[in-house]
């Protein structure tokens, strides 16, 4: 099982380093933000700011690929950004299945092409 886990020193410091951190930070999101009205300006500024910044993830990530993904064509990771926005869409603006059809397509049509 050790094997298929890794080695445990690296899990602990992945743990300690990776995701304690982040969940300190999502908690004191969580108590800071109880109180928040949700149609406030400054919730509307931090959704415009996390929006732009995921679209120029986004937008990187297709203009200059990283790793292997470099090795799949423009016209496929297009497609299946294109893909995902259409599930998106169809499916009253639900993440999961824009997420998972962006995927299939990426993943189906990197299979197709061998």
């Amino acid at each position: 099982m050790s094997e298929f886990l890794g080695s445990p020193h690296a899990l602990l410091i992945l743990v300690l380093a990776g995701f304690l951190p982040n969940e300190i930070w999502r908690m004191a999101g969580l108590w800071f933000g109880a109180g928040v009205d949700e149609g406030s300006e400054v919730l509307v500024w931090v959704r415009a700011v996390a929006t732009a910044i995921l679209a120029g993830v986004i937008a990187q990530i297709l203009v200059q690929p990283p790793g292997v993904l470099a090795d799949v064509p423009d016209w496929l990771r297009y497609g299946a950004v294109a893909a995902g926005f259409a599930m998106f869409m169809l499916t009253w603006r639900s993440i999961f299945a824009g997420v998972v059809a962006g995927e299939i397509v990426l993943v189906a049509g990197k299979w197709w092409l061998g």
